[in-house]
């Protein structure tokens, strides 16, 4: 080769240097797209944990907001399955009284003077109540001869206090069951008016009317709450 020219070994140098400098901005562009790669890998890592995340507390949430419904809902029905069997009990301790009541009215009528008094006070309360000129009475067939000597003093009350005269006649085809406690039922116009004063149906009709009044005999007071309410209910009756 001429003095002015290149020698094969400045070439190879040269070469060489070209080679390194590729080499090496290869590695650096190999750096950065793994660095890169990298950064992106560690985004979408955390975005998809993130996301899982984000549905594991959502999944949780769920899950301990049906937990605190179904212990509502337990508890609700807890409270109401007891609230149901306090009013059971109550309703049958209202029975077991009224059931007393009329233990106590059937020892009532076992007492002849009592029941006579008694009966003449029903037939006079029913014919204030129909107020008709004529009536029948009803009772059980056993009650027939007392209703028939009471009812005279009975009429004579009735007109006493009216003014007005009144026809009684016993019924003695018709009667009340032999099985219930006694009264009488007083029935004008042919049957179409009927005042119904036996003792089971004094005892219903008043029952019905007192049962707040006895809820709070029963169950609020507390000297001697069933002898209260049994004598209010006697009372009320007779």
């Amino acid at each position: 080769m001429s003095g002015s020219g290149l020698s094969d070994a400045d070439v190879e140098r040269q070469i060489k240097q070209m080679m390194a400098f590729i080499e090496q901005e290869a590695n650096e562009k190999k750096e950065e797209i793994d660095n890169k790669a990298e950064e992106e890998f560690n985004i979408e890592k955390s975005r998809l944990v993130q996301q899982e995340r984000v549905k594991i507390l959502e999944f949780y949430g769920k899950k301990e907001k049906q937990t605190e419904l179904q212990k509502k809902i337990q508890h609700s029905n807890m409270k109401n399955d007891g609230r149901l069997r306090v009013l059971k009990a109550r309703d049958q301790h209202l029975r077991d009284v009224l059931t007393e009541t009329t233990q106590r009215l059937r020892e009532i009528v076992k007492d002849q003077g009592k029941y006579a008094q008694l009966m003449e006070g029903l037939v006079t309360q029913g014919l204030f109540q129909l107020l008709e000129p004529e009536a029948v009475l009803r009772c059980r067939q056993a009650d027939v001869h007392l209703v028939e000597r009471v009812m005279g003093a009975a009429a004579d009350r009735y007109k006493r206090e009216t003014g007005r005269p009144v026809k009684l006649q016993v019924d003695k085809q018709n009667f009340l069951p032999p099985d219930s406690v006694g009264g009488v039922d007083v029935i004008g116009r042919a049957g179409k008016i009927r005042v119904c004063n036996n003792l089971e149906s004094r005892l219903e009709q008043i029952s019905a009317q007192m049962v707040p009044e006895l809820r709070y005999i029963l169950f609020w007071r507390q000297s001697q709450p069933q002898v209260h309410g049994l004598r209010r209910l006697i009372l009320m009756c007779v």
